[in-house]
């Protein structure tokens, strides 16, 4: 069942809230982008899931497309906290969609984190409808 969390970056100029269903899963990929960043996203919401409250002038977007599909990565410009991103990949219908960093979460209880199921992508190889080979270190 979704419920509404509420997020934000280190400084709080940018916050949002978010209507997450964690039984539904969340997402960790091996792409070096989310590698990088130790990445741990909650599942693909739809837009409408998602609302940014405040920092829309505070956010940078680091975008990248190809035959996959494209995404953008959104951080603020004034700490550099990751707090969510958006797009579509075509091996995972094509549909917009966002995806909100569970680090970024202010009201996330670590129980309800640790229990909610992981669903691995092979974003380096663009099959983000595999499983990686290795998923230990994500």
């Amino acid at each position: 069942m979704k419920q509404t969390y509420h997020g934000s970056c280190h400084c709080k100029a940018v916050t949002f809230e978010a209507d997450i269903d964690l039984d539904a899963g969340t997402a960790k990929c091996n792409c070096t982008f989310c590698w990088k960043q130790r990445m741990w996203n909650a599942g693909q919401l739809g837009p409408a899931d998602f609302r940014l409250l405040t920092g829309a002038d505070a956010l940078a977007d680091y975008g990248k497309s190809g035959e996959w599909g494209e995404t953008h990565q959104h951080f603020c410009r004034t700490c550099g906290i990751a707090t969510h991103g958006h797009g579509r990949i075509e091996a995972m219908g094509g549909e917009p969609f966002v995806s909100v960093h569970l680090a970024a979460l202010d009201d996330l209880p670590v129980e309800t984190l640790v229990a909610a199921p992981v669903h691995y992508m092979d974003g380096l190889h663009d099959a983000w409808d595999k499983t990686p080979a290795e998923t230990r270190h994500l």
